[in-house]
């Protein structure tokens, strides 16, 4: 079986240590063995972007566009092959990662025709004979740290932008679901990449996070994880003024308004809680459901969900593939547990076993639960949902809000009225109507507040805010001779 090292500098390295991926539907199966890195290759990694970073900066736009343009177009090229790894090391089902491997295709080429765009400004000065130009250069080199949820979409929307804007990047994907990352950089490197610009190490956060986060040579550093790895990520940054930007989930509301379309607040449930197994942090985590629809929208929606079938992520017919890992997995039966004992009434929710050993587990839907319940203010990460019966708008508006996070918000609602309210009272930073929580476009800003996010939005025209600097140019052209 093929073995896969770490990219430094331009080299394919191998690390001291190596890591077995392996397939959530069939843990007999082993996906590729990766490299995993130590302090001292990550090190490598972070002079090798130094070095490179003043090259890169000076490369024209359209040179750097044309190297991401490439890579997008392998990445749609392939997406029915490398949909099928995705769906193989993670456990989404197969329509699901080929979306995902296309749509990380079309983040890159959306990013290489911004690697043209980076406009700035051009303004009269106070003072007479005085020039002023605005301009966005690179911060320089960015540590790049992933999760292994959306494991090729999320390093695409972070590496992309980046690169775009004449950054160099070290990157550190979720050691669980190295292949994806894999796959991307090594689109990346053979589309043209000069040596240093993106680095690839792949390992324990425990063995190199430090040097990616700490580095004096790092200037950024964009993560999405845990809120506890995110408060270390900060701390450790603010320490010697790095910038973050930071996305740590979420506990997403989905309201179903009294005058909701019954079947399709089900529908939007069902795909918002439930799609990619619930490990999403924009997932509908806590269905709000006003009192006069709340026994026939669980009665429906369980109805859905008895039918769905739990399988192989790569079956035909699978609504639903595993888990990603034994970790993962305990956790979601962990929090399980605790909801029944604080009083909810649980459907669903069992352990499988089918025919290969794999982390299956069925969906489950807990009902009669209050939101100041452990499972309403804790972060699951699987497929997992909680009902919330409220008497009206106003309380299910105030209890949406009543949380630490702040990612992602939903209503399903036949009044124009009630949506606008709730569009402005919201306190999260997407707001979606009668479309689910989970599922985002693109080329508009992504992220939220609270505990959810810190620092600039990512995605689209945004993600410039993270990955430039602003100067401001003071230009005294003076008196002709």
């Amino acid at each position: 079986m093929a073995h896969h090292p770490n990219l430094i500098a331009g080299q394919w390295r191998d690390g001291p240590g190596a890591r077995a991926d392996i397939n959530p539907s069939d843990t007999t199966d082993v996906v590729g063995y990766y490299s995993t890195a130590d302090a001292e290759q990550a090190g490598e990694a972070v002079a090798a972007a130094a070095a490179a970073a003043p090259g890169w900066a000076a490369t024209p736009g359209a040179a750097r566009g044309d190297i991401l343009d490439r890579a997008g177009t392998e990445l749609l090229v392939r997406s029915a092959e490398l949909g099928e790894q995705l769906a193989r090391e993670e456990g989404k089902t197969l329509p699901e990662a080929v979306a995902e491997v296309a749509r990380a295709g079309h983040l890159l080429k959306f990013h290489a025709g911004q690697a043209l765009r980076n406009t700035g400004e051009h303004l009269d000065s106070v003072r007479p004979g005085v020039e002023v130009t605005v301009t966005r250069e690179p911060v320089g080199v960015v540590s790049i740290i992933t999760p292994w949820n959306f494991p090729i979409a999320i390093p695409a929307w972070k590496i992309a932008p980046a690169l775009a804007y004449g950054n160099t990047v070290v990157f550190k994907p979720a050691e669980s679901v190295p292949a994806s990352a894999w796959a991307l950089v090594d689109a990346l490197h053979r589309a043209g990449l000069p040596p240093g610009v993106l680095n690839l190490v792949m390992g324990r956060g425990r063995d190199i996070g430090d040097i990616l986060t700490g580095s004096p040579e790092v200037g950024a550093i964009s993560l999405t994880g845990s809120v506890s790895t995110g408060e270390r990520v900060l701390r450790a940054a603010t320490r010697r003024r790095a910038r973050v930007q930071l996305e740590m989930g979420g506990k997403n509301p989905l309201i179903i308004a009294d005058d909701a379309d019954l079947d399709l607040a089900v529908e939007v449930a069902l795909h918002g809680s439930y799609g990619s197994t619930g490990q999403r942090c924009t997932a509908s985590s806590r269905l709000v459901v006003a009192d006069r629809l709340h026994d026939e929208f669980v009665d429906k929606l369980w109805t859905r969900l008895e039918k769905w079938q739990v399988g192989d992520a790569r079956a035909e017919g699978t609504d639903m593939g595993p888990v990603v890992d034994a970790q993962q997995l305990a956790q979601d039966l962990h929090y399980i547990e605790i909801a029944r004992k604080e009083g909810a009434q649980l459907l669903g929710g069992e352990q499988l076993e089918r025919e290969r050993p794999g982390y299956y587990l069925q969906p489950a839907l807990l009902v009669g639960t209050g939101n100041d319940d452990t499972v309403n203010r804790e972060e699951v990460f699987g497929p997992v949902a909680s009902v919330i019966r409220v008497a009206d708008h106003d309380e299910a508006v105030s209890v949406a809000n009543d949380t630490e996070f702040g990612l992602t918000a939903g209503i399903v609602t036949r009044s124009l009225a009630r949506a606008g309210d709730f569009r402005r009272r919201s306190t999260a930073g997407m707001v979606m109507v009668n479309v689910p929580t989970a599922g985002v476009d693109f080329h508009v800003p992504f992220g939220g507040r609270g505990a959810s996010s810190y620092g600039p939005r990512e995605q689209g025209t945004a993600a410039r805010e993270f990955f430039t600097a602003t100067k401001t140019s003071y230009i005294a052209a003076g008196v002709p001779d």
